[in-house]
Parts: structure tokens; sequence; C-alpha cells
């Protein structure tokens, strides 16, 4: 006869974590499971819920897009407190104008259109705004990156190199052609498929394809010295 107080004769009821764990197979001695995440909603289904007049689907909307839009409008226009000023009249149109989305193209598609017509009007606005260009300060003019390395005294380290290269590449996409930079942005900096771009801008997709290959074009013979400095390393 076992002893009325042995601890295995005792029965936790149905209900209890170790009971239900038991009664479910699992091991009553290891913790719950977190339940599983749900999954991550679409941008087309925060915007329909936002339609519908759910506040917080447009609060994470504008958490996934206000970065890459300002980052967008910045490159665009070339000053950061326009570019801030441009993302606040994105983001006022899209809930001024979120009945008119009809969900025929991906609310990304539609939001860059809007981001990309401000930064055309403010560009048109601004008549007298100053372009850096590469014809100002001409490379070809002026000492290659292998003379100024040398005239430095030592050879600089990679990191050096690394924030020269970012500021040429700057100066560099701010020196392409209003139609090839903002295929460029779109494609390289947001990741946008073509089709998409194609809709942003307006244009045929092969259309498209070509300011992408001519700002590639371009961009490859302005930071041609990178590259003969790169083989110097090899």
């Amino acid at each position: 006869m076992k002893d009325p107080l042995d601890s295995s004769c005792v029965k936790e009821p149905v209900g209890s974590g170790v009971a239900d764990r038991r009664l479910a197979g699992r091991d009553p001695g290891m913790p719950d499971r977190a339940p599983p995440e749900p999954p991550r909603s679409t941008d087309e289904e925060l915007m329909t819920r936002f339609q519908q007049g759910e506040a917080a689907a447009f609060e994470k909307l504008y958490e996934r897009f206000s970065g890459p839009i300002l980052g967008f409008l910045h490159r665009q226009c070339g000053d950061r407190e326009t570019a801030m000023d441009l993302q606040q009249d994105v983001f006022i149109k899209v809930v001024t104008r979120a009945l008119s989305f009809q969900h025929q193209s991906r609310f990304s598609t539609w939001i860059y259109t809007i981001a990309r017509n401000s930064a055309v009007d403010a560009s048109r606005r601004a008549v007298h705004r100053r372009h850096r260009s590469l014809e100002e300060k001409s490379r070809d003019s002026g000492p290659r990156l292998e003379d100024r390395l040398r005239g430095a005294g030592s050879m600089p380290d990679r990191s050096a190199i690394a924030g020269r290269l970012r500021e040429d590449l700057v100066a560099s996409i701010d020196a392409l052609p209003a139609d090839q930079r903002e295929v460029f942005l779109l494609r390289e900096y947001h990741g946008l498929p073509f089709d998409e771009i194609a809709e942003v801008v307006g244009a045929k997709v092969g259309t498209v394809k070509s300011r992408m290959r001519y700002a590639l074009e371009f961009l490859r013979r302005e930071l041609g010295e990178y590259a003969d400095y790169a083989r110097t390393l090899s």
C-alpha cells in the first residue's frame, strides 16, 4: 500500500500548467512555448485597414516608409531640410488621398509616385537651386586619386579611401540627369523592380532599363579611378 503522503499519488487538477502539459504529452518540467507571432501584414493590408478607419495601421505604414521616403527625397532635392518638409507633405497626401488608393498597384508604387511628384514640383519651384556638378569640380583637370595619395606622404588606410569614394559617389549621383538619377535611386537604394519604377516615373519598362544602363555607365566612368586603385591592392 502506497503512502498517502507520497507526492506521486497526488494528481494535479486538469487546467493546471503541469497537468495540461502531461495530457499533451509534453515534459512538465519544460516551460510553455510562446505562441507564434502573427504573420506580418502587407503594406496593402495595412492600407485597407487605414481606409477603414484604423489609425494604428497608418502608424505602421509610417514606420516602414518614413525613412526610405526621406532618403529618396534627400537624394532627389539635395537638401535635408527641404526633404523633411517634402516627406511631411507626402504623408499628408497619403492621409488625404487614402481613399484614392484602389489597390490596382502596390502601395510602395503609389507612395513613391507621390514622393517623386513632390520632388519634381519642388524642383520646378526652386528654379535657382544650386546643383553640384562634376564639371565644376572636374577630376580631369585635377590630380588623379593616385597622385593625391602620393601627395599625402603615405598611403591612407582603406577607410579613408572608402570615405572619399562615398563623397565622390554622392557627387556623381547628383550629377546624373534627373530622369536617370531617380531610376538609379529607386532601383539601387530602395529595391523597386523595374515594372514598379516604370509606374512611378510614368515611362515604359524598356525606357526605365535604358536610363538605368546610362546611369551605371556614367558612374563607372566617373568612378573609374577607384577601380584603378583597387587593382593596385590585388
